[in-house]
């Protein structure tokens, strides 16, 4: 047995046994001293998921789930340092994800709309209609205050991102017309996004149409186009970029979400359980409508399986910016926190089952995927992204 199995498998065991003294421990009725030792359960079974090929996609979702408790029981750690607070960091971090993926991204990944224009045209409309309608919907039915109710549409109305790219790899689905749907639904944003929240969450809160344009063109669109520059005529210089920006990611993911759980502590613990059985509906229903409207549309399954993917994982991290701009990060921000981690949990799951699946033969394409993706990436690059 290798040294770094021995590793991966006292991690479960250390896991485990943290596992039961918090259950011990909440059995007195001491629930606020189980915090230590859940949060490093969530970090020994993420160490311990690293050690397995189909674990590994895990292991990012639930160091976030240790950072997410961290936050809940020490919020007073998360909001502010020595009167600074830590929600300026949201946008800055925003930014920073979003020039990676333009380090990832070339003006060739664009193609795909004269390549495969009936997937791009269905699977970016799918994306935009299917996900706002359900937020809408569950947001009108889930009685919550008007503010977090917003981020349940907000969330819905929100491009796709760097995640849905990695699960469609996993998947064995077109990973090129994933990336192409990823990158057109992330241009039409700063126009799509702020029409849809004003249509759909305007009676919920005030919607500034121009604000919100212009706020995610500056999230967004510049930093990603400095990321296509950079890695047009820079890259071959700072190869070493391309190493860390998948940790880079990760790290500006985790704090962004740390950051939304500390300042919203109060109404999360109030209406938590709901809005996560809510957010997780609303994810699991994007999968299914988007698979079928690509079915209806007569695609082809691998097709099929990069539609659902695309419409059902969104980009919970710009939905969190934009909250931040609209000064309601602890409560607009809620759902976008909960959905980002909780999608890497549902996406990972369907893109084992399809990639045991085997496809039908009308869907296998001749030409195969020659599109790499760093490892890490497919640990979580872009996870909320």
């Amino acid at each position: 047995m290798t040294i770094n199995r021995i590793v991966y498998k006292t991690a479960f065991s250390i896991a485990a046994i943290l596992l039961v003294i918090a259950v011990i421990i909440a059995f007195t009725g001491e629930f606020l001293r189980t915090g230590p030792f859940l949060i490093g359960f969530f970090l020994c079974l993420s160490i311990g998921f690293m050690g397995f090929q189909y674990l590994k996609t895990f292991a990012y979702p639930f160091i976030i789930f240790a950072a997410v408790l961290a936050a809940l029981y020490y919020p007073h750690h998360f909001v502010s340092i020595q009167g600074y607070k830590l929600t300026n960091l949201i946008t800055p971090f925003l930014q920073l994800i979003m020039f990676g993926m333009g380090t990832s991204m070339s003006l060739g990944d664009f193609a795909g709309v004269v390549k495969m224009p009936k997937g791009v045209f269905i699977g970016v409309t799918s994306h935009y209609i299917i996900m706002p309608v359900i937020g809408y919907a569950i947001a009108k039915l889930s009685g919550f205050p008007p503010e977090i109710a917003a981020g349940i549409i907000l969330i819905g109305c929100s491009p796709n991102g760097m995640a849905s790219n990695v699960m469609s790899y996993l998947a064995k689905a077109n990973l090129a017309l994933s990336i192409t749907i990823t990158a057109v639904s992330t241009l039409l944003s700063p126009l799509m996004t702020p029409l849809l929240m004003k249509t759909l969450a305007g009676a919920y809160v005030e919607i500034n149409f121009v604000e919100m344009m212009w706020g995610i063109f500056r999230m967004v669109i510049i930093p990603i186009g400095a990321g296509l520059l950079f890695n047009k005529f820079l890259s071959n210089r700072f190869h070493w970029l391309n190493a860390i920006m998948p940790l880079v990611s990760m790290f500006g993911i985790t704090c962004t979400i740390v950051i939304i759980t500390a300042a919203g502590r109060d109404s999360l613990l109030a209406i938590g359980p709901l809005l996560v059985l809510l957010v997780l509906l609303h994810n699991l229903a994007g999968y299914s409508l988007g698979y079928w409207s690509a079915r209806l549309f007569r695609l082809n399954e691998r097709d099929c399986r990069t539609v659902a993917i695309e419409v059902g994982m969104q980009n919970g991290s710009l939905a969190s910016g934009i909250a931040k701009e609209m000064g309601k990060i602890a409560t607009v921000g809620l759902a976008p926190a909960i959905f980002g981690p909780m999608m890497n949990i549902t996406g990972s799951v369907l893109a084992s089952y399809w990639h045991r699946k085997p496809l039908t033969r009308d869907s296998k394409d001749d030409n195969k995927n020659k599109i790499e993706i760093h490892e890490n990436s497919l640990c979580g690059l872009g996870e909320n992204t």
